[in-house]
């Protein structure tokens, strides 16, 4: 029998979850590097930061090369990945397999879907936009889309809300320990993914569920899916 989504509002993290954009985060990092004369790192060095922010991302880069920043340099910094990202926002960041068919079950199934994420709303809706997954979605909240943001347990929920759901019959789908401790602050069960970002095992965090692949999801949103 299908599952009756009628009322339920499944919430998604972006980078890591939805879309591999670890490529173009990458270049935008390496750009910043490349200013200071510093050589490029690889996406498998950026990877563990991604789900921390661009200015992680940047921080990071320069440990590696036993370098660091004040935060007004850093700051600085941040524009000018931010400016060259914005441009370069879909080089080579691509849907992570099986996303469009999922996302077009679960409307077809009655629910509503929202991305909930720390990456700011315009480059947010400016990535889906250009990869023709924004129209699907109710609501795209972004780092600073409220005054709030992951993990406080209200951006989750103010983003439950904007797409006309309700908390009780809402859960959370990310890849890091940001996404799952989101949802667990705002009591909302979640899905992890294992082919995001993070570098250990989120089966430690206590999910709901852990996928390793989209054609798993619908399984597991049954088992973690409040009733009604």
């Amino acid at each position: 029998m299908p599952l009756d989504l009628a009322d339920a509002t499944i919430v998604f993290d972006l980078d890591g979850t939805l879309i591999d954009t670890a490529p173009d985060l990458t270049a935008a990092t390496n750009h910043v590097l490349g200013l200071l004369g510093l050589a490029p790192i690889s996406v498998a060095q950026v990877h563990p930061f991604i789900s921390h922010g661009a200015k992680a991302m940047i921080d990071a880069g320069l440990r590696f090369h036993d370098r660091s920043a004040a935060d007004s340099e850093l700051n600085r910094l941040l524009d000018q990945f931010l400016v060259f990202y914005a441009d370069n926002v879909a080089v080579a960041s691509r849907p992570f397999e099986g996303v469009s068919e999922l996302l077009d079950d679960l409307l077809a199934a009655g629910a509503r879907l929202a991305v909930c994420t720390n990456k700011v709303e315009h480059l947010s809706r400016s990535l889906l936009r250009t990869l023709g997954l924004d129209g699907r979605f109710a609501a795209i909240a972004g780092r600073d889309t409220f005054d709030v943001f992951k993990p406080a347990p209200g951006h989750l929920i103010r983003t439950i809300e904007a797409a006309g759901g309700r908390v009780d019959r809402a859960v959370m789908v990310g890849d890091s320990e940001v996404d799952i401790a989101t949802a667990a602050a705002a009591k909302v069960p979640s899905i992890a993914v294992t082919f995001g970002y993070t570098t250990f095992s989120l089966r430690e965090l206590g999910p709901g569920a852990v996928i390793d692949h989209y054609r798993e999801f619908m399984p597991a949103l049954a088992k973690v899916l409040p009733q009604r």
